[in-house]
């Protein structure tokens, strides 16, 4: 059964404890977010910590216990979701206080929204508490209590010192985890394909529609392109798995690891999908209805729900707006701006500060994570100033006691993680012994130095926001989109939502410039940084070819942007044409 729409807007995960308690701060009002299941142990903490604060029963899960990462998240999500339900249950009740928490819900609701209009107190005074109570439990729900797994992250664990089952991997367990809590909302897949993550899913019943056609967990899936959400799309309806939303990630994203295309802009993605809509439904849905016959399940109650969404570098609500009218959105992703909002996030005030203070030249596109993925980040955040020093005094590295983004093998049998101590010794001896000259030996050393522990930077913020104690060396490491630096203002839940739909302005002065250009501004710099280096190497016959490919795809990109805006927005044209002036190779070819 499809509800009423409330909010045209999301908040997407952030980092790995950012916004790990956010549903429990922003679901009653009816507004969806996404807690990351990287992190067992943080969970564990923060179910304790919420047990307390709520007067619910708490038992510690030992790493000794079975299957305890698996048991640690669900025992999590379903103190989240008992709580959510408590706050919930209070904004129905306050139906006849003037300035209630049910006056709140609908005060953040758009202008535009058919539930504002049905309950306008306003204009048709209070009515009845029994029809009131009755026309709420139809028309508001609390927003979807939803969770991230990064399929990448699905390193083998061990007892005993012997590989356990590839059930036992942190994703699979991560995926049981949430599949045997009590939640019925969505679980988000990111950071590429796993197609044995992918079937792992087919073992749990509340992912398939149950005898009345409903599905209770349902399935998001990021993509960054049409292509890749048909292929993945059409694999899991072949495994009787429907996708029910597609969330469409821009390059400038929402914060922490950004995962760029070959220069395809965000405008030509979401143009596809919008072309190409119904053929992604269709495709996917005679794979999806033969997969269920074939394995004798009940067929969905109605058409398949297919929602497709996008985020990264939103602004303002006339982008907002943009997104869901020209390229027909559900729903719009706003990330890194509720990084300002303590209310929503789970932050330390000095990251905070640190954020709200950032310009455009703070904010940067890093090599901070160990994954060897491009991270969002600012600079002057604690763990960064923790690394840097540790490794003027000789001491490069950390070590590694959570262990998630163990992968690189180049020294050792057993994966470790780039950002540890064992990894960045090893590599700075190899450093040493190439004796190169002093600019070549500082640009490699820096490299090596620059992953930083994401396990510990990316929670310890949270734990500090609590009140948690924490470690000398457990500093932060905040993950921010780009966009945040025309953000200064530390607000409040209902004003950023008043922000997001245009009633208040929370920008800075700071000239913004509009969100496609932004990202196009990023891949221009990619693109740029690329061909400097295969100067150094003209010979490299496929670096050649992959730049013939990234300088197409921009130029098909920027002459759709001058169709697109044409005579309807000729600033974003004009913005257009002096961004590319600064790139005079390829201002001189366009």
């Amino acid at each position: 059964m499809q509800t009423v729409k409330q909010h045209t807007f999301h908040i997407p995960v952030l980092g790995v404890g950012y916004s790990i308690d956010t549903p429990i701060n922003v679901a009653h009002y009816g507004i969806s977010s996404v807690i990351s299941l990287v992190d067992d142990a943080l969970m564990e903490k923060m179910r304790e910590f919420y047990c307390n604060k709520f007067d619910l029963p708490f038992k510690a899960i030992s790493k000794k216990v079975d299957d305890f990462r698996a048991k640690r998240i669900t025992s999590y999500l379903n103190v989240v979701e008992e709580i959510v339900n408590r706050k919930y249950d209070e904004v129905k009740k306050s139906i006849l206080n003037t300035g209630s928490e049910l006056d709140k819900f609908l005060d953040m609701l758009p202008e535009a929204s058919s539930i504002k209009q049905k309950l306008n107190f306003g204009e048709k005074g209070r009515k009845a508490a029994g029809e009131l109570a009755k026309q709420i439990k139809e028309l508001i729900h609390p927003g979807s209590i939803d969770v991230n797994i990064m399929t990448k992250l699905d390193q083998v664990n061990q007892k005993d010192g012997e590989d356990l089952p590839i059930e036992y991997n942190d994703a699979h367990a991560a995926l049981r985890g949430f599949a045997q809590s009590n939640l019925n909302s969505s679980l988000v897949l990111s950071a590429g394909m796993s197609p044995r993550l992918y079937s792992y899913i087919e073992n749990f019943e509340d992912f398939y529609p149950d005898q009345n056609g409903q599905i209770k967990k349902k399935i998001i899936l990021k993509v960054s392109d049409f292509r890749s959400a048909l292929v993945q799309g059409k694999m899991l309806a072949a495994k009787g798995l429907w996708i029910s939303e597609y969330r469409i990630e821009s390059g400038v994203n929402c914060g922490g690891h950004a995962f760029p295309t070959a220069g395809v802009l965000f405008g030509p993605i979401l143009e596809e999908f919008r072309e190409k809509r119904d053929e992604l439904f269709t495709t996917c849905r005679d794979a999806y209805l033969e997969a269920l016959t074939k394995k004798s399940l009940p067929q969905p109650a109605a058409k398949p729900e297919l929602i497709v969404t996008a985020q990264g570098g939103v602004g303002n609500k006339e982008e907002h707006d943009f997104l869901l009218d020209h390229y027909r959105m559900d729903s719009v992703g706003w990330g890194s701006p509720f990084m300002l909002v303590p209310e929503v996030i789970s932050i330390d005030t000095e990251t905070m500060d640190l954020l709200a203070k950032g310009n455009e030249d703070d904010y940067y596109f890093s090599g901070l994570s160990p994954l060897g993925v491009p991270f969002n980040s600012i600079k002057g955040a604690s763990m960064s100033k923790l690394r840097i020093d540790m490794a003027t005094n000789g001491k490069a590295g950390m070590p590694c006691t959570k262990g998630f983004l163990r992968y690189n093998t180049e020294y050792t049998e057993k994966p470790i993680c780039t950002s540890s101590r064992l990894y960045q010794s090893k590599k700075l001896k190899e450093l040493i012994a190439m004796n190169l000259s002093e600019e070549a030996y500082k640009k490699a050393y820096n490299k090596i130095i620059e992953p930083e522990c994401l396990c510990i930077g990316l929670g310890v913020s949270t734990k500090m926001s609590k009140g948690m104690k924490v470690a000398a060396n457990e500093k932060v490491t905040v993950c921010p989109g780009p966009n945040l630096a025309y953000f200064s203002e530390i607000s409040t839940l209902k004003e950023m939502v008043n922000h997001i739909y245009g009633r208040i302005n929370l920008l800075n002065e700071t000239t913004r410039p509009n969100m496609f250009m932004k990202e196009l501004k990023m891949y221009l710099d990619i693109f740029k940084e690329s061909v400097e280096k295969f100067q150094q190497n003209i010979e490299d016959v496929k670096e050649k070819r992959n730049l013939n490919k990234f300088s197409k795809n921009l130029f098909d990109g920027i002459e759709y942007y001058r169709n697109l805006f044409g005579e309807k927005k000729a600033e974003v044209v004009e913005e257009l044409d002096r961004l590319i002036k600064k790139y005079p190779v390829l201002h001189q070819e366009l």
